[in-house]
């Protein structure tokens, strides 16, 4: 007998009490039981436990077509479904985003969840299985090897879209900076050492286009998140579902969740593989990469403010020292960069994940939506904060990079139409050895141009927009 406020759930190996108030059953229990891996249940991707939702609505739905459930399982199983779409009940996901199985444990804490919210609208009781099983109805037609992949790859596709409009607060940040910057002038470098001058606004302008190519990769990428094996069942052969199922079930799917998914032309194929996840992996490397040099840029850039470039100011958001009063670091470029590391290493995990699949299943499917879920999170979230706390508040020290500009050796580049490359690296030489300036070498002592080619040649105008001067 089972205490008052628990009820006796059992499965092939045994009973178990579950509290009465729970919506999940006996092998979530054991599924909590036995994976305390990150502490981080899967819960905590709300977009995955709606995928879900999406998922046991279209596959009752295409049951219900074919003939093998009734009508009342099947509302009361869509009506489940739309709690979880709704967002309702998140606290009765417990299992961890990390366990074994292939997410065995993960689609059946989705489905005794399903059952029991079912069961309550029926009038029935939560565990009284007879009249809606987690097994027979609300997994009907389905395997976890098909029902959590399409799950998944619809909670990737909502994240990838949230992670693409962080992408472009970001990108538009930048541009408005760039648009702010426009003639401020500044000297451009190469390996860290003058090159020729360049405006802030341009350099600004070229960080909002590397983000644009990168919010593309990702769109690019979305589109092959798109491709489902919903029908296949446990190994691609679509055993234990009706004929004309998987078809039903995919058309279900997109009209119930607005998401342009498509059946996989072979279902033995798409129930192992898994490189589309590799290449969303790898675009999400690229991008993270792409905004860690940026930040490493607006770091050197706003490096000092005494000792460093100097060129830009970043917003003052934290005393940055415990013993050197005064000193600000650049933080939020700092924790920008760490969740790049994050975000590259978790490539090498989803890579060795992937490649461990075997025969007709990668079981290790759990680990690369760990992987790919806090990868999205995690970078969308750097993408905001470094717009909102860093990109929006820049300055310009705009005397201070005008003087760099004029005081630099690169400049005399601006002189090899006039002059050639031979005198030019010739007064170049001596202005490093003697500390002289080019314009006091090349205008003042070896009258090489006069004042009026000088002026020409090093206005603003054709500093920031350079004509070909001899």
């Amino acid at each position: 007998m089972a205490n008052s406020g628990f009820r006796m759930e059992h499965d092939f190996l045994g009973e178990r009490e579950i509290p009465n108030d729970k919506y999940y059953g006996v092998q979530t229990l054991r599924a909590k039981e036995n994976f305390d891996i990150t502490g981080i249940p899967i819960s905590n991707e709300p977009f995955f436990i709606q995928a879900f939702g999406y998922v046991k609505k279209a596959a009752a739905l295409a049951n219900h077509d074919c003939g093998i459930l009734n009508k009342e399982i099947t509302d009361a199983i869509c009506f489940a479904s739309d709690q979880l779409i709704a967002g309702k009940y998140l606290d009765q996901f417990i299992s961890d985003l990390i366990q074994g199985g292939a997410g065995t444990s993960c689609n059946m804490n989705v489905n005794e969840v399903i059952a029991n919210i079912g069961l309550e609208k029926m009038g029935k009781a939560k565990g009284d299985y007879d009249h809606l099983h987690p097994n027979n109805h609300v997994n009907l037609s389905q395997s976890t090897n098909d029902a959590y992949p399409t799950a998944f790859r619809l909670a990737l596709y909502l994240k990838i879209s949230d992670f693409i409009k962080g992408l472009e607060t970001l990108q538009q940040a930048f541009f408005k900076k760039g648009k702010e910057f426009d003639q401020v002038l500044k000297m451009g470098r190469t390996q860290l050492q003058d090159a020729v001058p360049m405006t802030l606004g341009q350099e600004f302008n070229a960080f909002a286009t590397t983000i644009g190519e990168d919010v593309q990769r990702m769109r690019e990428v979305q589109k092959l998140i798109t491709e489902v094996n919903m029908g296949a069942t446990a190994i691609g052969t679509g055993v234990n579902a009706p004929a004309g199922y998987a078809e039903k079930c995919v058309a279900h799917l997109q009209t119930v969740s607005g998401i342009p998914v498509v059946l996989a032309a072979d279902l033995i194929e798409a129930t192992y593989d898994t490189g589309a996840y590799v290449q969303l992996s790898g675009t999400m490397k690229r991008v993270a990469v792409k905004l860690s040099k940026i930040c490493n840029d607006l770091r050197l850039l706003s490096s000092g403010p005494r000792c460093g470039f100097n060129e830009i100011n970043l917003p003052a958001m934290q005393p940055g020292s415990s013993i050197m009063p005064g000193k600000v670091n650049p933080v939020i470029p700092e924790a920008m960069n760490q969740t790049c590391f994050y975000v590259i290493g978790a490539d090498l995990t989803i890579t060795m994940a992937a490649e461990a699949g075997q025969l007709q299943l990668n079981v290790m499917e759990p680990v690369i939506g760990f992987s790919l879920f806090t990868s999205l999170t995690y970078l969308t979230k750097a993408c905001y904060m470094l717009q909102s706390k860093c990109v929006d508040g820049i300055t310009a020290n705009v005397e201070r990079s005008k003087e760099m500009v004029m005081n630099s050796i690169g400049i005399v580049t601006q002189l090899n139409p006039v002059l050639g490359y031979e005198a030019c690296a010739g007064i170049a030489r001596e202005a490093l050895q003697t500390g002289k300036s080019i314009h006091q070498i090349t205008v003042l002592e070896k009258q090489l141009v006069n004042q009026e080619k000088w002026d020409e040649i090093f206005s603003i105008d054709n500093l920031l927009h350079p004509k070909f001067i001899v």
